[in-house]
């Protein structure tokens, strides 16, 4: 029989994504065939899988912590914005079209629960654990009546529920009180513990605190998680983002372009990771000053985007640095921008049939009805960029784009200091990331350093680094016991403790 346990919470961003996958790992780790799950995601952080299909990248990391391959009935519903208070729609990893808000939330929602079902019933019959993710918060009143990711999941499965709240943000004690008393009684009835997240300074000064949480909600507080920095798991959505500024400065400074329709922004995470590099996400032409590299990320609006750098003086600036030697990188939607025109015969994007590209690479895109999704492998490469010979095998990664391109080859186009490509993932390639870095080092005259990280290996490793402080500040007995049904029917279980249980 599956067990599942649901993690909720009273806000946005407040570490569910984060919670789930450690708690993937305690019970993959622990011998249990467990997944994670989603209903429904609405982020521009998408994946492709193996069979072609697109679903959300938080569910991705999660699958790795479990141990097993991500597979699209993990994020059966995937809204990707588009502006102008609409979403692509896709369903069971297919967009089916572009919806507005009031279309979605008000007439489709309801009917896209049924491929949730269905989603669940085959993860059912496979997996003896699901560990399910909301969304936002259960207790928006204004949305609640057509919302499939929380509390109506709950409810289908039965399912015991960890209302999660941020205390670095403040009013974390009224943020759970509220959303309890905002939900139903029969949905009140399923939330069966509470945990305070990214939790700073003397625990010990806060016990005071979950004393009256748990007397005022009858609750029990499971567990107080640190706050845990250089966590090394993909974020779910960009406003992560905020906290990647460009105060510091390193050896190679890459700007990345934070675009208005920014997507898969974890393409970068890896040359993040790198001795000597200081990646920031730039919005500013003067901020692009100091850049080594400039990237243009993945766009879900192209030529809105491509209209927006050009009213903002981006593209100018990045034509300066270009013409100053300054490495220019376009992935997926950038390197359409990177190109010398964009064809939009459908109106698919904007009310332009014909964009200007920033004319650096000599491509011509044309964006078409049917979009593109796939993993991809490179089988050989050899190009030519910033005066350095560039080799590699099978680099891999995947494809997620409406626009065709012309004049490329093997999936990379180079032309002097302009690199780009539709594959996302790139640079999770571990010789190829360090034959790129290498080739600016030499550039400004700094010795190559040798490829020795394992992207792979490091994304494991930081796995197991978040299970373990989750175990060690969580009460893992008691969450098992309360999956297994033995709660005292619903009944509060206060459990006394003292600081050392918090923080061993």
């Amino acid at each position: 029989m599956t067990r599942y346990l649901m993690i909720q919470g009273t806000a946005s961003h407040v570490g569910k994504s984060i919670l789930t996958a450690g708690l993937c790992r305690i019970f993959f780790r622990a011998g249990c065939k467990v997944a994670p799950f989603k209903a429904q995601n609405m982020a521009l952080n998408s994946y492709v899988t193996a069979d072609g299909l697109e679903m959300g990248r938080a569910q991705v990391a999660q699958a790795e912590a479990a141990g097993i391959l991500p597979r699209v009935e993990m994020n059966p519903v995937l809204l990707k914005p588009t502006g102008n208070a609409s979403s692509q729609v896709i369903i069971n990893g297919r967009a089916i079209g572009v919806m507005s808000a009031a279309e979605y939330h008000n007439g489709y929602s309801l009917k896209a629960f049924d491929a949730v079902k269905a989603a669940l019933q085959k993860l059912s019959a496979e997996f003896d654990t699901i560990i399910i993710e909301g969304a936002g918060s259960p207790a928006e009143v204004n949305l609640k009546a057509n919302d499939i990711v929380n509390m109506r999941v709950a409810k289908y499965l039965n399912a015991p529920v960890l209302l999660v709240a941020d205390i670095d943000r403040g009013g974390a004690l009224a943020s759970i009180v509220g959303t309890l008393e905002l939900l139903d009684d029969d949905e009140r009835a399923l939330v069966k513990g509470l945990v305070i997240n990214k939790f700073r300074g003397d625990v010990r000064l806060f016990l005071s605190a979950v004393e009256f949480l748990e007397h005022k909600t009858k609750k029990p507080v499971l567990g107080i998680l640190p706050h845990i920095e250089k966590l090394g798991v993909d974020d779910e959505d960009s406003v992560s983002l905020d906290d990647k500024t460009c105060a510091a400065s390193g050896e190679i400074n890459i700007a990345v372009v934070r675009l208005g329709k920014l997507s898969n922004f974890t393409d970068f995470d890896a040359l993040a990771g790198e001795a000597g590099v200081n990646l920031f996400y730039a919005t500013e032409p003067n901020e692009l000053d100091k850049a080594d590299v400039i990237i243009l990320p993945g766009s879900k609006n192209t030529s809105e985007d491509l209209i927006n750098l050009r009213g903002n003086g981006l593209a100018e600036k990045i034509l300066e640095k270009s013409s100053a030697g300054a490495a220019i990188i376009g992935i997926c939607g950038g390197l359409q921008m990177l190109g010398e025109k964009i064809y939009d015969p459908l109106k698919t994007e904007s009310e332009r049939t014909e964009l200007d590209g920033l004319g650096l690479l000599p491509i011509v895109t044309t964006f078409q009805t049917e979009k593109f999704t796939r993993q991809v492998t490179l089988p050989e490469i050899d190009i030519e960029f910033l005066g350095a010979r560039i080799t590699g095998k099978n680099l891999t990664g995947y494809e997620i784009h409406s626009g065709v391109s012309s004049g490329q080859r093997l999936g990379i186009r180079v032309r002097g200091n302009v690199f780009g490509t539709y594959v996302h993932g790139i640079f999770d390639n571990d010789e190829f990331r360090r034959d790129i870095l290498n080739a600016v080092r030499r550039q400004k005259k700094l010795p190559p350093l040798e490829a020795t990280r394992n992207v792979h290996a490091e994304k494991q490793r930081s796995y197991d680094r978040l299970a373990n402080i989750i175990r060690e500040n969580l009460d893992v007995e008691l969450l098992e016991r309360i999956m297994s049904g033995d709660d005292d029917n619903g009944a509060a279980r206060i459990v006394k403790r003292g600081a050392d249980s918090y923080f061993r």
